[in-house]
């Protein structure tokens, strides 16, 4: 991926906006409604300002949008890079950024988590293309990449255990749409060999998903790689086989002091 991305290709789009003389009352039944904490004010077709859950909170009640929302505010253009629409919000200390035409018309809006979203995915391909790489030199095929929506059943699992409290962090991420692709390699029985991101696929497929995002790498002649024999020799053939570690503490953190005489465990 390109390092150039734009404010357009991770800004969502089907925005709710509110009019100015819409009453509190209403403000906080859509806020019920959606789960939102915040929605730009338009009136005639241009955006007026910004309302959130924190104005209600925290300034005097007024009766309606206008009297509590923020007017003075920073819009940005959907052609705006990710990185400057970050470097922004981060100096403005703002979470949002309405995104609009050039007649300041709402188009939708760049959250904080949409940045962190677009980072995570500009540092997926990296991981993929070395593995790409260390593929054609070891076994001297020729590989072509592309990202694909799988059924979790075409999965092959290479991993024998994922750990619960790890699994806790991916099902936040994937509720949250921050979730990167899997990692897999298609193999000559049509099946996806699964690489990286088993946690992902476990928390995925507990939560009733049937499909996944994946990056595929595409071998141009039918190899079984070393993984895959070592996960069959291992009895590992499907999602099901993989052991959902909950009783023991991921082997990449440690609880040290009054946490570890507590028997706390640290939450991913």
């Amino acid at each position: 991926m390109s390092d150039y991305k734009k404010v357009k290709d991770y800004m969502t789009r089907n925005v709710i906006t509110v009019d100015p003389d819409m009453t509190i009352t209403e403000i906080k039944k859509i806020i019920k409604q959606t789960g939102h904490d915040g929605f730009p004010v338009e009136q005639n077709d241009q955006i007026v300002g910004i309302i959130t859950a924190s104005d209600i909170l925290i300034r005097d009640l007024k009766p309606t949008v206008r009297g509590m929302m923020s007017d003075d505010i920073v819009i940005a253009n959907e052609e705006l890079s990710i990185n400057d629409a970050a470097r922004v919000m981060f100096r403005m200390g703002i979470s949002r950024l309405p995104v609009t035409n050039e007649k300041r018309k709402v188009l939708g809006i760049i959250t904080n988590t949409d940045i962190l979203r677009s980072h995570i995915e500009r540092s997926t391909p990296e991981k993929v293309n070395q593995y790409r790489q260390t593929l054609e030199q070891l076994y001297g095929v020729k590989t072509e990449l592309t990202k694909e929506l799988i059924n979790t059943k075409d999965l092959k699992p290479t991993q024998d255990k994922v750990y619960a409290d790890e699994l806790e962090g991916r099902t936040y991420e994937i509720e949250k749409g921050l979730a990167e692709p899997i990692m897999s390699v298609k193999t000559g029985d049509n099946k996806y060999l699964v690489v990286d991101g088993h946690h992902r696929l476990v928390a995925s497929t507990k939560m009733g998903n049937d499909k996944i995002s994946a990056y595929v790498i595409t071998l141009d002649k039918p190899i079984k790689l070393g993984i895959e024999k070592t996960a069959e020799k291992n009895g590992i053939y499907s999602i099901d086989d993989i052991e959902i570690i909950a009783d023991a503490q991921h082997p990449l953190i440690a609880v040290t002091g009054s946490l570890r005489d507590k028997n706390t465990t640290i939450k991913k």
